[in-house]
């Protein structure tokens, strides 16, 4: 005689303890009286059928089946009983009914497990069910199946909730996290570099190297009182910088945008700046003049509407520049070439033009009070 407890297939609750005293027939006639089914088949709970007698041990823990497959104790689904339910994700609980997780996604993962009726069986001690993934990521995922839009917190990465909108299988997210994480990265490309990045580059590359932001975005950055001695400019954005009293001599600023930017007291000896646009930016104080003799070259930059005065601007190449409506007064243009540049409605007043050549320029409503030296007519005739 044997003593054995059985437990209906996929339950570990409401067992029963049986002596087996002849067969295995009549085992599962005393089983089916007990818990009220009609017994067929015996397992053991690595899920072997037992079909004789002999093979049953004392206190040996069998599951009764009414003719099903063995389902075990650790992989049958738990009815569910109530419309909500309680996750456990990472660690942190959430409260939400089926029908959330259930109803936009019907294909997801989540859909799946929750969907049928039936709740998955891992669950922690207080009855909530474990999902091994991280709630930061989790929350935005369940928010979206609650009420169809993404939010989320400025401290969660997009990218971090794509991988989780992947894992979960939530289909309609996907392609909108996608856009998001899309856009995101290109909008670091564009973003302009700071003063910070560029002071990481000064410190990290050799004096003897050239250092080349050539078409870099650097619009609005402050740049003021940096030695930039030599660097290649060439294309870059400028646009807005405050680049007062910093050193760019020998530069290049090729066709660079220096549109409305502040270069206030820089130093800009031998800068090359050919078709450079210079548009209402201010140089006041600036100096230009090499003492080794190399000139800076300006021919064909836009400097409309800038405000260049007080600069020492003596044998720079200003040949066909746009100056109209520019403020140069009290400059130093000594031996400056001018030749062909519009100088229309140009304040030229107390500046110093010595030797300088205007011939081809245009002068119209240029003022020229207070002159340092007389305006010879062999400067303004071509």
């Amino acid at each position: 005689m044997k003593r054995v407890v059985l437990f209906r297939n996929g339950t570990e609750v409401d067992g029963k303890v049986f002596l087996v005293t002849h067969s295995l027939e009549d085992l599962l006639t005393s089983a089916s009286v007990k818990f009220n089914i009609h017994a067929k088949r015996l397992f053991t709970s690595q899920g072997g059928e037992i079909d004789e007698v002999k093979l049953l041990r004392d206190d040996d823990v069998l599951y009764v089946s009414e003719g099903e497959d063995f389902l075990g104790s650790s992989v049958r689904p738990v009815k569910c009983t109530s419309e909500w339910v309680v996750l456990n994700v990472g660690g942190r609980r959430f409260s939400t009914t089926r029908s959330t997780l259930v109803a936009k996604e019907p294909s997801s993962m989540l859909a799946r497990m929750f969907g049928s009726g039936m709740m998955p069986a891992n669950q922690d001690p207080e009855g909530a069910y474990l999902i091994d993934r991280s709630p930061v990521y989790f929350e935005p995922i369940l928010n979206y199946l609650r009420h169809g839009k993404l939010v989320y917190d400025t401290n969660v990465s997009p990218e971090g909730l794509l991988e989780e909108a992947r894992f979960f299988g939530v289909e309609s997210l996907i392609p909108q996290l996608e856009n998001l994480v899309s856009q995101m990265h290109r909008s670091k490309d564009l973003a302009p570099l700071g003063r910070r990045d560029v002071i990481n580059a000064l410190i990290i590359t050799p004096y003897t190297t050239e250092l080349r932001f050539q078409g870099v975005n650097l619009a609005g950055s402050d740049l003021s009182r940096l030695d930039l001695r030599y660097i290649n400019f060439k294309y870059a954005c400028l646009h807005g910088c405050r680049i007062m009293g910093a050193n760019l001599s020998w530069c290049c600023l090729e066709r660079a945008d220096l549109s409305h930017s502040q270069l206030d007291g820089a130093q800009l000896l031998g800068v090359k700046m050919l078709c450079a646009n210079l548009e209402g930016a201010s140089l006041r104080s600036c100096n230009f003049e090499d003492p080794a003799g190399n000139r800076a070259n300006m021919e064909s930059v836009n400097l409309k509407g800038a405000n260049l005065e007080g600069s020492n601007m003596a044998g720079v190449n200003l040949r066909v520049a746009t100056l109209k409506n520019a403020n140069l007064q009290n400059c130093v243009l000594r031996a400056a070439v001018l030749a062909g540049a519009d100088l229309e409605s140009c304040d030229l007043s107390g500046s110093d033009l010595h030797e300088a050549n205007l011939r081809g320029a245009n002068l119209k409503d240029a003022a020229f009070e207070l002159m340092l030296t007389p305006l010879h007519m062999s400067q303004t005739i071509r």
